[in-house]
């Protein structure tokens, strides 16, 4: 089973700066994809960053320029930098993945297999 976990949440003033990480366990496949999902109070989990094993990046328009999604391979780490928060940006993120694909497409729940448990943003005005 591949576990994912995330860690880095916390609370921060409006315009502040947060980062998260995601440890993944080493994949068998070589293609693959790694996302950043967010829930927000009231709303449905919602796809917000991806990057594939070609280190390919994909972003919302609610965050492009403002957050950069990367990958440590030697670490086995997704991170996540959120820059110029905004309340808006309050929500859980989680880190998921899916193996034996690229992201190019995929920007929904049920296509990705793998899921953390979930951080914390919390961003106050």
């Amino acid at each position: 089973q591949v576990q994912l976990s995330e860690s880095g949440g916390g609370s921060v003033k409006s315009g502040g700066s947060l980062r998260l990480s995601c440890h993944f366990p080493a994949y068998t496949s070589s293609v693959y994809c790694l996302s950043w999902f967010r829930q927000r109070p009231g709303h449905d989990r919602e796809w917000v960053a991806s990057i594939d094993s070609e280190s390919i990046t994909s972003y919302v328009d609610a965050v492009r320029d403002r957050f950069t999604i990367s990958q440590d391979n030697a670490k086995r780490t997704l991170n996540l930098e959120m820059g110029s928060l905004k309340p808006e940006d309050t929500a859980i993120y989680y880190c998921a993945s899916r193996l034996v694909s690229k992201c190019a497409g995929f920007y929904w729940v049920p296509d990705f297999a793998y899921w953390g448990q979930g951080t914390q943003v919390t961003v106050s005005s």
